[in-house]
């Protein structure tokens, strides 16, 4: 993960990693909104993710209705981090399928930690 920071670094991208092991999951330019909401706070959701697992799908109802989703979890240390959107139900949310929400307070930018 040191190699990609220097790349990073030096194509001035701007990264998520998470919280507790720094492994980097995310970048800046992948978000889609930062107007979520989890359980424990603001979320933001991206266009896609890196070096997370996906755990099995169930069916939630969120806020915006229900939805078939399933928690990611940081590849490197297994802590969760938000959720994937497998299928929305309702026409207006058939965007999110496909794409992740990562908790802010589970995720920190490149500057700051990681």
């Amino acid at each position: 993960c040191k190699r990609f920071y220097l790349m990073a670094d030096e194509a001035g991208l701007r990264a998520y990693c998470c919280f507790v092991c720094r492994n980097y999951v995310a970048e800046h330019d992948d978000i889609v909104s930062k107007s979520f909401q989890a359980h424990t706070g603001r979320a933001y959701l991206f266009s896609h993710a890196m070096n997370i697992v996906t755990g099995p799908k169930e069916n939630r109802n969120l806020l915006t209705g229900l939805h078939s989703v399933a928690d990611v979890f940081c590849s490197d240390c297994g802590e969760a981090l938000g959720w994937k959107y497998i299928k929305a139900y309702e026409p207006s949310q058939k965007y999110k399928e496909g794409k992740v929400v990562l908790e802010k307070f589970k995720i920190v930018k490149d500057g700051d930690f990681c």
